[in-house]
């Protein structure tokens, strides 16, 4: 079989053939395709050259197609159809008719601050995309954008990898929880030595004792006990409620699962800093229209979470 040089092909000539084999005419045809009628004999040369065909020829007011040129416009015709289908897709995305598959990088705090809004405003908006969260190290998130592996990250991103967009979409701070009724409580508050004297527990991705709460104790020559540490946020609230240890976790979170949990919230004895919870995603899917709508939902529904009016 002849192979053929597609890069020596200009594809412009297929859209000629389509556009006479439609309107029987040159001048019709260039018509349609903005051109002058010179530029559409020229083209329909190239043509004749190209299939080594007449592929048109006029018969009385008309320009009909030979039959080497009606065996080969399915395909031509086709192959056409697939390209603008093609085009089409990676301009356009319509979230109400949409099945695509998302996958977004988020540790348990943030899927459980995000995820239910953002899985009833997608129910509303675009009912059949799909949301596939998972877990990641921070070391990796750059190679996970940049493969494609993921669509987009959430987190705290103090130093994002080269390559990627970030944007904030809520600040979060620390308050403190212990059971209700606990003894080191008085009217709601905590004071600054029984905070440091009572057992703690700590949220580690690290594997460490050590963490903001450490630094600010220390700060003031205070030390705390860590008598319970675990990499899964969502732990803490239901482990707090059992004992007299207590915890510095995220503020909706606390909010969340006091009353579940019967817990008390408390502002901490020590100033520590917030944090900003950012999205990021690869520069290569900065104009990618799927993934600007995914990062428009998002901001729409962090600003409703930033925006909590609950008070402690």
């Amino acid at each position: 079989m002849k192979s053929i040089n597609l890069a020596a092909i200009d594809l412009n000539l297929l859209v000629a053939f389509e556009a006479l084999l439609e309107r029987h005419s040159v001048t019709k045809a260039a018509e349609q395709l903005q051109i002058g009628q010179p530029a559409m004999s020229a083209a329909l040369s190239r043509l004749r050259i190209l299939f080594e065909d007449e592929l048109f020829v006029r018969l009385g007011r008309q320009m009909q197609p030979t039959l080497k040129a009606q065996a080969i416009a399915p395909g031509i015709l086709s192959a056409l159809q697939q390209i603008r289908q093609a085009v089409t897709a990676s301009q356009t995305f319509e979230p109400t008719s949409s099945d695509r598959t998302f996958t977004i990088g988020s540790s348990d705090y943030t899927s459980f601050v995000l995820v239910p809004p953002l899985l009833e405003l997608s129910h509303q908006t675009a009912p059949s995309i799909n949301l596939r969260m998972i877990g990641f190290e921070k070391d990796s998130i750059g190679d996970l954008l940049e493969q494609g592996e993921i669509d987009l990250a959430l987190g705290v991103f103090p130093d994002p990898p080269r390559q990627t967009q970030w944007e904030p979409i809520f600040e979060e701070r620390f308050v403190g929880i212990a059971r209700q009724g606990h003894p080191a409580l008085q009217q709601g508050t905590m004071s600054l030595e029984s905070f440091a004297q009572l057992s703690h527990a700590l949220t580690t991705l690290r594997r460490d004792t050590s963490g903001a709460i450490d630094k600010a104790l220390h700060e003031r020559n205070l030390e705390r006990r860590i008598a319970f540490t675990t990499p899964h946020m969502m732990v803490l609230p239901f482990a707090i409620a059992s004992g007299d240890v207590v915890a510095a976790i995220p503020r909706r979170i606390a909010l969340r699962l006091a009353t579940v949990c019967d817990l008390a919230i408390f502002e901490l004895p020590i100033e520590t800093k917030p944090w900003t919870v950012s999205m990021l995603w690869s520069t290569l899917s900065d104009q990618d229209e799927a993934n600007r709508w995914l990062r428009n939902t998002i901001k729409v529904i962090s600003q409703k979470v930033g925006a909590s009016t609950d008070k402690i």
